[in-house]
Parts: structure tokens; sequence; C-alpha cells
């Protein structure tokens, strides 16, 4: 299973339980190991963030 996000890529990133104030644009920080249940996952960051996030692949989309 391949990742489909590279580090440094930029993200929309759309939670999916409606926390609405960490939805928006993003940048790939590190691609993590594939679990036990297949999910690809990544490490993100935002600029108007201190800290980073992890998603899951289903909740990102490309952004120029």
């Amino acid at each position: 299973m391949t990742h489909k996000f590279t580090i440094g890529a930029n993200v929309y990133y759309e939670p999916t339980f409606g926390n609405a104030a960490a939805r928006g644009k993003y940048k790939i920080v590190r691609q993590l190991p594939v679990e036990n249940d297949n999910r690809l996952s990544y490490r993100i960051k935002s600029v108007a963030e201190s800290f980073e996030r992890i998603a899951e692949e289903h909740q990102l989309s490309r952004t120029d």
C-alpha cells in the first residue's frame, strides 16, 4: 500500500467528526507506517498552529 501524498505537499484537512476549528490547509510533515487495519496516516502541520496533528488519508485532499 502506497501513500498518496508526499512529505511537503500542501493538503486540505477535513476532520471526520465535526472539529470545524481544525479544518483547513496543512502541510504533510511525515508519512506514518501502515497500521494493522491498512489505513494510511500522516502527521500534518498548519502555519496557524504550534503543534502537529495526525490525519488519515481519506480526510485529506490536494490543494495548491
